[in-house]
């Protein structure tokens, strides 16, 4: 009966010890999964009624670029330069930055 006993309360201290910790971060992850998706999606209707115009003078124009035919920004004229040419992580260029299509360009307008 002893040896139950102390099975018991070594189970029950490795719930304690593991278990519980995981449980609370379980539903820490939850609820902060819940606030992201809230928050992406109000940032997502606040876009939606963003415009960006394409600047003026496209930066194929600017640069003189030979391979027009392989430039994301030629393929699509209607949005700016700079967002064809974002990272994965939605970040700039560094050559972005420094362009005068970008620095020159006007401010996003609410539709």
């Amino acid at each position: 009966m002893e040896t139950i006993t102390t099975i018991l309360a070594v189970l029950t201290g490795i719930l304690l010890r593991f278990g519980l910790p995981l449980l609370v971060m379980a539903i820490a992850v939850y609820f902060l999964r819940r606030v992201d998706n809230r928050w992406q999606e109000e940032g997502r209707k606040r876009m939606a009624g963003t415009v960006m115009q394409a600047p003026q003078t496209p930066c194929w124009e600017v640069h003189n670029c030979q391979n027009k035919d392989q430039c994301p920004a030629y393929v699509n004229p209607g949005t700016a330069c700079w967002q064809q040419f974002r990272s994965d992580e939605g970040l700039l260029k560094e050559s972005c930055l420094d362009c005068s299509v970008f620095r020159n360009a006007p401010a996003p307008v609410r539709a």
